[in-house]
């Protein structure tokens, strides 16, 4: 322990700040992961990161570059119940309604940051979270730390309501659960988490965060509760990695971190098939005799 703690105590206190933020972010966007992919949501997260984007700009060009969290949420959260309204009252296809907010906002945004002085740094770092997390402040942080430790404390709550939504929601409504209300929660939580986790990512890879782990931990487990500690594993596992390796090669933390993502979901699909394969040769090893006819007396033993 002694050991550990003269790490942290040794550690930059901007590294320090990182690995807090990036550990409650990838811990988020695991869990709701799990939930959006079964869900057929995991777009969602795309689309939302696509207005945050926009959101970004907004903030740039108010001057409150200290305060975009205070921008983007309002905005990302609005956002992310018009697709879900839209989405479960059927008024516009759900990919429609994602494409129409992504290429909208990233629109938007775009021209709003020709308005600032460093447009094609700030774009470059909204987008690609070039220097997001060198640039994370103590109020960052604190923000990041209550929005995650509210995000996995309802999580917990409700997570058989969560359960029964996911799977069946006529079951689901049949037995009281408001289905519409649970919904908007996912709604709000995985908004929350796509603006938190843009900070260490950037805007457009933030989904990532909420969709590798989840099908990585899908390839090797299949019970609901596996698939989510398998996720939250896998995705702490690969934030630790990708930032590290970041610092090794002196690259950006975002790419690096998604890219180790995608090699673990190539590993996890590569065992999933190769599990596959196994029983499959398992059960046509499996002899089984023809019965025997009414009168005749069956093999010798």
């Amino acid at each position: 322990m002694s050991a550990i703690s003269a790490i942290f105590q040794n550690m930059p206190e901007i590294m320090l700040r990182a690995i807090v933020v990036g550990t409650l972010v990838s811990l988020c966007a695991s869990l709701l992961g799990v939930t959006l992919v079964l869900k057929r949501y995991s777009m969602i997260g795309d689309g939302l990161s696509h207005v945050g984007f926009g959101a970004l700009a907004i903030a740039t060009v108010l001057h409150v570059g200290n305060a975009s969290m205070a921008v983007s949420l309002p905005i990302v959260m609005a956002s992310a119940f018009v697709l879900m309204w839209l989405t479960e009252k059927r008024r516009m296809q759900g990919d429609a309604a994602i494409a129409v907010l992504s290429t909208g906002a990233i629109a938007i945004g775009t021209l709003l940051f020709r308005l600032s002085d460093n447009q094609y740094q700030d774009i470059c770092n909204s987008l690609f979270g070039t220097a997001s997390m060198a640039l994370l402040t103590d109020s960052d942080m604190w923000i990041t730390v209550g929005v995650s430790a509210a995000v996995l404390v309802l999580f917990v709550l409700f997570y058989t309501r969560i359960f029964s939504v996911t799977f069946d929601q006529t079951f689901a409504k049949a037995t009281g659960v408001r289905v519409g209300a649970y919904t908007m929660m996912l709604a709000a939580l995985t908004a929350v988490t796509v603006v938190i986790g843009m900070k260490m990512v950037g805007a457009i890879m933030v989904s990532g965060l909420i969709i590798f782990p989840a099908l990585s931990a899908m390839r090797v487990c299949k019970r609901f509760r596996s698939v989510m500690i398998v996720s939250a594993v896998l995705s702490l596992v690969c934030f630790f990695t990708g930032f590290f390796l970041s610092l090794l090669i002196e690259a950006q933390p975002g790419p690096a971190i998604i890219a180790v993502h995608v090699l673990s979901f190539l590993v996890c699909a590569l065992i999933g098939f190769l599990r596959t394969r196994i029983r499959t040769r398992k059960s046509r090893g499996i002899v089984v005799e023809p019965p025997c006819k009414v009168g005749e007396t069956g093999p010798e033993r």
